[in-house]
């Protein structure tokens, strides 16, 4: 149980870490492609995940959290640029989705793991990544 948490804190640590990071990065270089580059960035390490050990999976989800997490803060910024004229309510959309579906696919996913097994979850979720590329296809914002 100790461990578990140990390797959850630092996970959470890599997030946190990557949504501080790119915000700055995404000031210079655009947001869309700060959005696109971890979202199709962490397929890789996620494609891995399954087969890994028990300390290569901890490596890769660090590499995951941190590297996908690092679109979050450019997702919210563009999509208050999308619609400056309500920018609370686009912030409050985003993290309210992101954290509704979140829990729900949380729920849904432990469901299907005892149904399936763990490994075989992993697998499809990584393939989830792939949905990535469609970020190709998000107008530029001035």
């Amino acid at each position: 149980m100790r461990q578990a948490q140990t390797i959850l804190f630092i996970f959470l640590g890599a997030v946190a870490l990557g949504t501080f990071a790119a915000g700055p990065i995404g000031d210079r270089i655009g947001r869309r492609r700060v959005i696109w580059v971890p979202i199709v960035g962490a397929l890789p390490f996620a494609l891995l995940l399954p087969h890994a050990n028990l300390a290569g999976a901890v490596v890769l989800s660090i590499a995951v959290g941190l590297v996908l997490s690092s679109a979050f803060s450019a997702i919210v910024v563009y999509a208050q640029e999308l619609v400056p004229q309500k920018v609370g309510m686009v912030a409050g959309f985003v993290f309210g989705f992101a954290f509704g579906v979140g829990a729900l696919g949380a729920a849904a996913l432990g469901g299907l793991a005892d149904m399936i097994g763990m490994q075989q979850v992993f697998n499809y979720l990584s393939l989830l990544l792939f949905l990535g590329f469609l970020t190709a296809l998000l107008p530029e914002v001035e």
